[in-house]
């Protein structure tokens, strides 16, 4: 069984390119941050108005990167809480790592054999995945990508603009440090849209001040031991290094424990991605400059909304944008809740 997954899956990238073609009439490759056929997650009750009945008996898989990062665990969160509301079956599951593409792709294959009535699922690449997307389409089973990897052909797409998250801290930084300097991207896994879009947003933006210079943007695998190995590099090399723009959270703690084991953190600014708990926690210690939250409880809301909303029948644009904000020690208070209702209002005031 082990082999023929892992055969499968090292033709996946090849499938992928056959069955873009092949859907390609009604289906083109999606690029989840400029797609036009879109509408923001506030805007779904007006325009579609309440959820159509839910039928009794509704199973929807989630299919998840992994557990071991509080994000990944809290979108679940989101997506059991708002199935309980409609009484909605939800399975959550998960490889056994980020670099589990097997694993995942066997998750996803076995909850379209069990007939799940809809698939949540989070790829790690975007390809690993394609085959169970194929699956899932030929049995008529709504499949809906949610964040980060992008599989070109999927119907629908939960998630926020993810190159504006890298977008939001270059401006930071443009704003807040007026004498500019030397800065560093410690990127996400390689083949990942979402890294990918976060990295260029950055570096692009950065671009457009000529007192910025970027010096490095190296791959640490969403590994935080391997973020603070490469950021250790990076400032041995960069001793005036003035910052780092980190693709998630995990690995952006790790490039804090790099920088203040330099005794620099009083120097050198650092900014994450994903806003867990942690992340927070250590913006509240001064340690942490910032994060761009993408608020999984919400999002794990949203995506399921759309999923009940798809299932009843309802026709919607391809993509569904999720919120995001750029978190300081300046507004840490305004997002800091648990409270979905409160954190709604927040979002759209």
């Amino acid at each position: 069984m082990f082999a023929q997954l892992k055969k499968k899956l090292v033709f996946t990238a090849i499938a992928a390119t056959f069955s873009t073609c092949a859907f390609a009439a009604d289906l083109p490759p999606l690029n989840s941050d400029t797609e036009k056929d879109r509408i923001d997650w506030t805007q779904l009750e007006a325009k579609y108005g309440p959820i159509p009945e839910v039928k009794e008996g509704i199973r929807i898989g989630g299919v998840s990167k992994t557990l071991t990062n509080e994000y990944w665990r809290t979108l679940g969160e989101g997506y059991k809480s708002f199935a309980d509301k409609y009484k909605v079956f939800v399975s959550y599951l998960a490889a056994a790592n980020e670099e589990d593409q097997i694993g995942q792709l066997s998750i996803a294959e076995t909850m379209i054999t069990e007939g799940y009535d809809a698939l949540l699922a989070s790829p790690q690449t975007d390809a690993n995945l394609q085959a169970a997307f194929d699956s899932a389409k030929a049995k008529g089973i709504p499949f809906i990508n949610v964040n980060d990897a992008v599989l070109p052909v999927t119907e629908y797409y939960v998630g926020v603009v993810q190159k504006d998250n890298g977008v939001r801290v270059a401006k930071w930084f443009i704003e807040n440090v007026p004498n500019g300097g030397k800065v560093a991207v410690i990127e996400g896994q390689p083949g990942v849209y979402a890294a990918k879009q976060r990295t260029e947003g950055f570096s692009e933006t950065i671009a457009t001040s000529d007192k910025f210079e970027l010096v490095a943007s190296v791959p640490a695998n969403w590994s935080r031991e391997q973020a603070y190995n490469a950021a250790t590099n990076i400032l041995q090399r960069y001793p005036d290094l003035v910052g780092f723009y980190v693709n998630n959270d995990g690995m952006a703690l790790g490039v804090v424990e790099a920088v203040k084991a330099a005794n620099k953190l009083d120097k050198c600014y650092v900014f994450g991605t994903d806003g867990i708990s942690d992340a927070y926690n250590s913006i509240r210690q001064g340690e942490l400059t910032g994060t761009v939250d993408s608020f999984p409880l919400l999002t794990g809301e949203v995506a399921m909304e759309v999923a009940l909303r798809v299932v009843g029948g309802q026709d919607l644009p391809r993509v569904v944008s999720t919120p995001q904000a750029l978190i300081t020690k300046d507004n840490i208070e305004k997002y800091s809740t648990k409270d979905v209702e409160a954190l709604r209002k927040a979002l759209t005031e």
